[in-house]
């Protein structure tokens, strides 16, 4: 298998957690139809975290609805845990670019709708959330309100609330592009310790080049609209690392470099 190699995304194994084979996607209405994938390859292996960028509007937030069962391909297949999705999966995590809290319940009260939602056995449930709570820096917040929250702490309540369930797929979709940069690189260090403590496979869609390399074991580059793999870069940095010694890291720049390149953006840009 090749897919850590820096070269276009191939089809996966069975070991995969996630195998994406040969997916595009277009949408259609009575006027036209707009191309917004075309035949995306990507296995992503048990425990990976993998950061996907590339440019705005190329198609990487519908690959992860595509991933999560929540957009039908319109050619291939998406394989996860080897089962093909066809349909919404309950059995996994998403954390969407707005944090989506309802204005009327607490922090552990918006956590604890996902219990709500799936049936789970309510006394679990809460031992859970008190878990992610204390894990994520939320103690103390819990009877407070999404207006009495930062925007990095609401953030942090939907991320709670993706992880209550356990699930072993994590789907992030532009989750602190409306942070400020201080707040964003607090989250990137939260978020990259707990995803190793859990163990989840993680999926990551942002735009911005330094998160994408911190954070992922792997950066999958795509190209413009219909969107295909342009190349996958491994990061060769510890699994649990510091921001200030991975940003100074020779590997970070190597790879950030590249990435930068194939978007064609400036090298001193985000």
């Amino acid at each position: 298998m090749t897919t850590l190699t820096e070269e276009p995304g191939v089809a996966g194994t069975a070991q995969d957690v996630v195998s994406v084979d040969g997916v595009s996607v277009t949408f259609r209405s009575k006027r036209a139809s707009t191309s917004a994938l075309g035949e995306v390859d990507l296995a992503v292996r048990p425990g990976e975290f993998v950061s996907i960028v590339g440019p705005s509007g190329c198609g990487k937030s519908t690959l992860l609805k595509v991933v999560a069962g929540l957009v039908a391909p319109t050619t291939g297949q998406v394989r996860l845990r080897g089962d093909v999705v066809a349909g919404p999966r309950p059995d996994i995590g998403f954390v969407f670019q707005r944090a989506a809290l309802l204005d009327w319940r607490t922090a552990e009260g918006n956590i604890l709708l996902q219990a709500e939602m799936r049936g789970m056995d309510a006394a679990a449930a809460r031992r859970r959330c008190a878990e992610l709570i204390e894990t994520t820096g939320l103690s103390g917040f819990e009877k407070a309100m999404p207006h009495e929250l930062s925007g990095g702490m609401q953030q942090r309540v939907s991320l709670c609330r993706a992880l209550l369930h356990e699930p072993d797929v994590l789907l992030m979709d532009e989750p602190f592009g409306a942070l400020d940069a201080l707040t964003r690189e607090r989250m990137n260090v939260e978020l990259q310790r707990v995803c190793r403590e859990a163990g989840v496979t993680v999926l990551l869609v942002t735009h911005s080049v330094p998160e994408a390399v911190y954070l992922g074991d792997r950066v999958v580059v795509m190209g413009p609209r219909p969107s295909r793999v342009v190349e996958e870069l491994r990061v060769d940095l510890p699994p649990v690392r510091d921001y200030t010694a991975a940003m100074e890291d020779p590997e970070f720049h190597r790879v950030a470099s590249r990435v930068r390149t194939l978007l064609g953006s400036p090298q001193g840009g985000d």
